[in-house]
């Protein structure tokens, strides 16, 4: 045998007779050097590059066919089937030479900077060249960067370039934020089509109709000569009859636009005379979109213990406004640490006392603001969470020497109480949220004075309760709200008694929670509720924090503050969001 024939390893391998199984190796680093290479070669203009680019400006810019056509069917499409397949040299045309290189450089890098300045026509580009990944990254920008000054001119460009997601959140964004976007120069550059559609749809949250009838006569003012006789056909969906008779009688009975126009005066006249069928005989008023409220605006009602007066008090706290008013003192009830409020339909507030088992309810829509007595609870406990399921009460209530925690629930259609299935973890200063028809108990205290990070899950309908996954760190007196979905866990008491500011949000579909941005203050005993696709944290027991609210944005990841509450207030025993009654 030759020395050549020793050594071959094909017919002498090393290890011919050891006992080894094959074993797969892969360069995590191949592809990104091999692109590097590429990008290299097509900034050096060297000869692998095949094809060049002219854009209008005369700009040349080199690339490698295979790479630009297995990155998106736009090249894909222009080097097999159209008559630039056999040329060295394609014209661009209507495309910046900048935006152009920078994509190009995109599917080589796989990175793009988008900025404020660039985000239009990147995504414009990108559309074109069939670069999804660009253009959804740009959704997302200008997603996180919708405020009250851009949102037209962004739901404008999300329709011509079919950004079905971008242009839905526009729509949501103004119709929540309505009054704030009348205040910006894009709404008195609209059309007069593109103002009727939005004031037409019964969908824009206004706390009266007298906003709508001053920003229609703002629009027409800001070019008076060439839009005075656009005044009727605006005017026409203008809500006039919801308008109160003492501002129709001040601000739109001697308004000289609309006296100088006859069928102005026409729907005047109509709303004058609505409102006298309204004093007179309230139930012949006629049903037509010209009578129907618009959106029911959302107000917070805050539950809290003011320590000064030695009363419990609710407050109403506009999230338009950051406004803090005092709604009234209760007087039912002395010091206690098992007052708990919910509220039903969005109206219905009910306030649940743990050891007098008294249940008191108030119908915010009506005049004068009274709580009624409603019943009571089945027995009287130290502790409880309430929560509303499918228009239910449920009170998870908490006793002293218990092995776990009884449940009671209250039909808002029969007016009783009955028991279900106990939670099997004996606990209490746990929160509570509702997400996708179950109940979740968050954290909490055990019998043995432990802080925990557990959280249980009910399910009404087989009437059982389960673990899910754990938080990451144990809380109690925790904050919980649920938004778009997911369950947030805000705040509260770590196990070595600090305060936290630290969030953390659990998916249902995955199953984990996961740590999200921090708030600015530390928090416990807090309200937490969802308005407007906002996350809103009210208050605290820091001394710092009493009078402020923080706002978390999903979109961004990111708090910010309002602190011009002029009342401080400690809502331990409830915030409920509910429709904004017509009184306030």
């Amino acid at each position: 045998m030759s020395v050549e024939e020793e050594i071959d390893p094909v017919l002498n391998p090393i290890l011919k007779y050891s006992k080894c199984e094959p074993e797969s190796y892969k360069n995590n680093l191949h592809k990104d050097r091999v692109f590097e290479v590429l990008q290299s070669s097509r900034n050096e203009n060297d000869s692998f590059c095949d094809i060049k680019f002219q854009t209008d400006d005369d700009t040349i810019i080199y690339g490698h066919r295979n790479i630009l056509a297995s990155a998106t069917p736009y090249f894909r499409a222009m080097f097999s089937s159209f008559g630039e397949s056999n040329k060295d040299l394609v014209n661009i045309k209507k495309l910046d030479s900048t935006i152009f290189l920078l994509l190009i450089d995109y599917i080589y890098t796989g990175e793009i900077m988008i900025t404020p300045e660039n985000v239009q026509v990147v995504l414009a580009a990108a559309d074109l060249l069939q670069l999804a990944y660009v253009k959804q990254a740009c959704v997302e920008f200008l997603q996180k960067h919708l405020d009250p000054s851009n949102c037209l001119g962004i739901k404008v460009f999300a329709d011509l370039h079919n950004c079905i997601e971008l242009l839905s959140k526009c729509e949501k964004f103004i119709e929540n934020q309505f009054l704030e976007i009348v205040k910006y120069d894009e709404f008195l550059s609209l059309s007069s089509e593109e103002v009727i559609k939005l004031i037409s749809s019964s969908n824009i949250a206004v706390p009266f109709e007298e906003k709508i009838y001053e920003c229609v006569l703002k629009w027409v003012k800001h070019q008076l000569n060439k839009r005075k006789h656009l005044l009727p056909n605006l005017m026409e969906h203008v809500r006039l009859p919801l308008i109160s008779k003492e501002y129709l009688l001040e601000n739109v009975v001697n308004e000289h636009l609309l006296k100088n126009d006859p069928k102005c005066k026409d729907y005047v006249f109509e709303a004058l005379h609505f409102n006298l069928i309204k004093l007179v005989n309230p139930s012949s008023i006629p049903e037509t979109i010209w009578c129907k409220p618009r959106q029911s605006l959302k107000i917070v009602l805050v539950l809290s213990w003011s320590s000064l007066k030695e009363k419990f008090i609710t407050s109403w706290y506009d999230p338009l406004t950051n406004q803090l008013q005092i709604a009234s003192e209760i007087t039912n009830f002395g010091y206690s640490s098992t007052l708990c409020m919910c509220v039903v339909k969005d109206q219905f507030v009910f306030i649940v006392e743990g050891l007098s088992r008294c249940v008191y309810m108030l119908d915010t829509s009506l005049q004068p603001y009274c709580w009624v007595h409603k019943t009571y609870l089945l027995s009287s406990v130290p502790f409880l969470k309430v929560v509303v399921l499918n228009d239910s009460i449920y009170a998870i209530c908490y006793t002293h020497n218990r092995s776990e925690n009884t449940v009671e629930v209250f039909s808002c259609n029969t007016l009783k109480w009955q028991r279900v299935t106990s939670m099997p973890n004996n606990k209490h200063k746990f929160g509570v949220g509702v997400l996708n028809n179950y109940i979740y108990a968050v954290g909490g205290v055990n019998s043995n004075g432990m802080t925990n990070k557990s959280v249980d899950c009910y399910d009404p309908i087989k009437d059982c309760w389960f673990s899910i996954a754990q938080m990451s760190i144990s809380r109690h007196s925790v904050g919980v709200g649920v938004l778009n979905g997911l369950m947030y866990a805000v705040g509260g008491f770590a196990d070595n008694g600090s305060v936290l500011k630290s969030v953390e949000v659990y998916c249902p579909s995955d199953g984990v929670w996961t740590s999200i941005a921090d708030m600015h203050l530390c928090r416990q005993n807090h309200g937490v509720v969802a308005l407007n696709g906002l996350l809103y944290v009210i208050g605290g027991c820091q001394s710092n924090s009493d009078n402020s609210v923080e706002i978390y944005n999903p979109e961004t990841n990111s708090w910010s503050m309002k602190t011009a509450l002029t009342n401080k207030i400690h809502p331990f025993y409830g915030t409920v969001v509910v429709n904004k009654p017509p009184y306030l």
